[in-house]
């Protein structure tokens, strides 16, 4: 039986990323847990180890159990009945072994009875997962709605929820609604404030992941005669307390295993997270670059799926005479596939490191007031963040589509049926660059990092660190990269007086510039850090992919008339 993490040693490298060090210490303050609970690790080395073995564990399950259910499930679905929903019978089994083996909850407080993982232990653990059953991470994986509540939520409140989560009651966030989807300011789901100060919920929500979840972080309109996002809080509906069914679950394309529900909302009882008036601006813009990060990671797995399917496809699979791995036109595309998946790993993995320095400063700031040097850092790896995970959530979102097409190709007519698993995994991953934001809004939460000089920013970070002397002849050439990438930039700024909408026209093209460049630059970073030759090979593939689509998009832009944009509107 495979076993998920130990069958991929790529992964396990990133657990030995420098910053790694400063992540553990930050996280586990000065390792005083240990005092109190006999799991919590003494040192850096016993963190790491305890790391390594958990998400093997979730290797071992995802490799037996979660990856041959998989196929069951995606026949079986989800059903829905008296307003209330049953899952398929092998994703109950999953959510039993996960909540037997402890893992959920698992970046929680060990005060809460989590396991206080960091955030990028806990994103491998969602690659693993996602490579053996996308449509169970979605349940497994929010989980992370957790962290909104641990971060906005009372002390009372995370008292009362969060154990429950670690136990394995599961989670949903109901944001979206008929005429509310990624323009969640026009929410309308009416909340009404009550004389003993709980709130009661009416109306519709469309499109809940795991809508039928025993917690539920809910986006109501809070605030009488307001029609925009300042009217607008977060509450936390408990399942007991009754008042929501499930209308209906969608006929889905993929992810069928994970049941997308339309809630009814009536006279429902729930209690405010936070403050009024924040849930848009503050807790759901926290809550979606969490679930983003999730989703990042969701399509690194269905990459890795898609890219050993193909590979162990064509090395099985004998046309005149040979392996169809012995022809060109098919090595050619399982070197890209795997150089789009290693690309889109590091690039996942530097976004979770950021993302676990800046949210544990948060978290220290609840005990205690940050030096200057600490606001200062925090607020660094923040703007990291921020600028890293549209790029990752879009880029990978849309790589992890790409290998799930070239897995079919290389199946051919097979691939086409429904006896390989690459046909639900083609379906699955075609949701990852639509929920949470599709890639053209990740685009518009980007671009201003490239307006800004956070992208040029990292690039003269990673320019001056050290290669490996095979890899120095692609580190000149991400230096022209560079170059081209600085002069579309100036070109797009000298002609927006012409065309004001020139900027938001090329957002795309330079987007994917500044991640083609710094993908790039990650690959022969993390190749040379790590010793890896299986990266360096990636580097080098992937290096040619960055440089032909570097230069199509800056031909694009320099021999563009601001005139042309007339062109392409109806």
């Amino acid at each position: 039986m495979a076993n998920f993490y130990t069958d991929n040693p790529d992964l396990k490298l990133h657990l030995s990323h420098p910053l790694m060090r400063k992540i553990v210490e930050l996280k586990e303050r000065g390792f005083s847990d240990a005092e109190k609970f006999d799991y919590a690790p003494i040192n850096y080395e016993d963190a790491i180890d305890n790391y390594d073995r958990v998400l093997e564990i979730v290797g071992d399950l995802c490799g037996g159990q979660i990856h041959d259910n998989a196929e069951g499930v995606d026949h079986e679905g989800p059903t829905v009945k008296d307003g209330r929903v049953t899952y398929a019978s092998g994703t109950i089994q999953n959510l039993e072994a996960c909540r037997k083996a402890g893992l959920m909850g698992m970046a929680m407080p060990r005060r809460f009875g989590g396991l206080n993982f960091p955030i990028t232990p806990y994103i491998m653990a969602a690659d693993i997962v996602s490579r053996a059953d996308t449509g169970f991470e979605n349940l497994w994986g929010l989980q992370d709605c957790a962290e909104t509540l641990y971060e906005f939520g009372s002390e009372d409140q995370r008292e009362r929820f969060i154990p429950r989560v670690c136990e394995g009651e599961t989670m949903s966030m109901d944001l979206t609604e008929p005429d509310a989807g990624s323009d969640l300011q026009s929410v309308m789901l009416k909340a009404t404030e009550q004389p003993d100060g709980t709130w009661r919920l009416n109306g519709v929500k469309r499109f809940i992941t795991n809508g039928d979840s025993d917690i539920h972080l809910v986006l109501a309109r809070s605030e009488e005669g307001t029609t925009d996002g300042r009217g607008l809080s977060m509450f936390i509906y408990d399942k007991k307390d009754g008042g929501v069914n499930v209308r209906r679950i969608e006929n889905k394309m993929g992810i069928k295993g994970s049941p997308t529900c339309e809630l009814v909302y009536k006279n429902a009882k729930a209690e405010l997270c936070g403050s009024r008036r924040l849930g848009l601006i503050k807790y759901v813009m926290a809550l979606m670059n969490g679930a983003r990060l999730g989703i990042a990671a969701q399509a690194v797995g269905v990459s890795e799926i898609a890219y050993r399917e193909a590979l162990a496809y064509a090395r099985d699979r004998k046309q005149f005479g040979k392996a169809i791995i012995e022809f060109p036109a098919v090595f050619e595309m399982l070197a890209v596939m795997k150089a789009k998946l290693d690309a889109s790993r590091c690039l996942l993995y530097e976004t979770a490191r950021y993302v676990d320095v800046y949210k544990a400063y948060e978290d220290i700031a609840r005990e205690r007031s940050l030096t200057p040097e600490e606001r200062q850092e925090m607020k660094k790896y923040t703007r990291l963040a921020d600028a890293l995970t549209p790029m990752v959530k879009g880029m990978g979102s849309e790589y992890c589509n790409q290998n799930a097409y070239d897995c079919i190709q290389i199946h051919g007519g097979s691939g086409f049926m429904k006896d390989y698993a690459c046909e639900r995994v083609y379906r699955d991953a075609r949701i990852t660059s639509i929920y949470e934001g599709t890639t053209q809004l990740q685009v518009v939460a980007a671009i201003r990092h490239v307006t800004t000089g956070t992208y040029k920013g990292l690039m003269d970070t990673y320019a001056a660190m050290e290669v490996s002397e095979q890899l120095k002849p692609i580190a000149d050439r991400c230096a022209a990269m560079v170059d081209l990438y600085e002069k579309a930039i100036a070109t797009v700024n000298e002609r927006k007086a012409e065309a004001p909408e020139l900027g938001d026209f090329m957002a795309r093209r330079l987007v994917e510039m500044a991640g083609n460049i710094i993908m790039t630059y990650l690959l022969i970073t993390d190749a040379t850090r790590y010793q890896s030759e299986s990266m360096a090979r990636s580097a080098e593939v992937y290096c040619n992919l960055a440089e032909s689509e570097v230069a199509r998009h800056s031909e694009f832009i320099e021999k563009f008339a601001p005139a042309d944009i007339a062109c392409y509107k109806a």
